[in-house]
């Protein structure tokens, strides 16, 4: 079946996303919009993904639990996970890799952690935009520790991509998937990276903001069925 998807999309739990990015906004949000699935990967941690998720069992959308992790050399790693534990096991293993810099709401913004009402439980001191103690090489390696698949972010852009800090996707990485922002550009990138000709590529939105989620024009694919499991393996073939 035709299927409409977005996996990188930000709540207001990443100090760089707006307050109206809450797991209610997003999910209803993207139902709106025509996506079967989504998934809430927020900066180097999975901490509201559980109320997404809720949200998306109310609404009849997808919601898969995810990260855009940091890598040791800032370069962005969207990370993926069948389930909520998984997921919640891998934020808490990066999470502790993080180096100990307190959040300054008024120069980084609010790291709001919700419920899936979209009250405001908590808030996270930790700055999570920092650089975490994975490397990109050993990202996919990691990953797997806890059963999910992780690709680079955003590979077109001149900042946090794995092209503009290491000037390689190398096959060493293991990555069998790569996103592209603008996927205009990826016959480009084929031509000059080779080895992407043999990834998928997907194209996410990189949500920060609700005016910045995609109406889903050129994110789609054909899958059998709208399970978490599924797009993960098609992911990964």
């Amino acid at each position: 079946m035709k299927t409409a998807y977005d996996l990188h999309i930000h709540s207001c739990l990443s100090p760089c996303g707006d307050m109206d990015m809450t797991p209610n906004n997003i999910v209803n949000m993207s139902k709106l919009m025509g996506y079967d699935i989504i998934a809430l990967t927020d900066h180097n941690t999975c901490g509201n993904c559980e109320a997404a998720m809720k949200v998306g069992e109310s609404v009849g959308i997808t919601v898969i639990p995810g990260m855009e992790l940091c890598t040791a050399e800032e370069v962005h790693v969207v990370c993926l996970f069948p389930t909520l534990e998984d997921a919640k096991g891998f934020s808490d293993y990066v999470y502790q890799t993080l180096p100990p810099i307190n959040n300054k709401p008024k120069i980084f913004g609010e790291q709001a952690i919700c419920d899936e009402n979209d009250n405001i439980v908590g808030y996270e001191e930790k700055l999570l935009i920092t650089a975490s103690g994975i490397s990109t090489a050993k990202a996919v390696e990691e990953v797997a520790k806890f059963n999910g698949i992780c690709y680079p972010a955003h590979i077109d852009r001149s900042s946090f991509s794995v092209l503009s800090n290491l000037g390689v996707i190398d096959e060493s990485f293991g990555f069998k998937c790569a996103e592209i922002f603008d996927i205009e550009k990826a016959d480009e990138l084929k031509a000059k990276h080779p080895i992407l000709n043999d990834m998928r590529i997907v194209t996410d939105s990189d949500a920060h903001y609700l005016e910045n989620m995609r109406i889903p024009e050129k994110c789609f694919i054909h899958l059998p069925d709208h399970k978490i499991e599924t797009m993960l393996e098609w992911l990964k073939q």
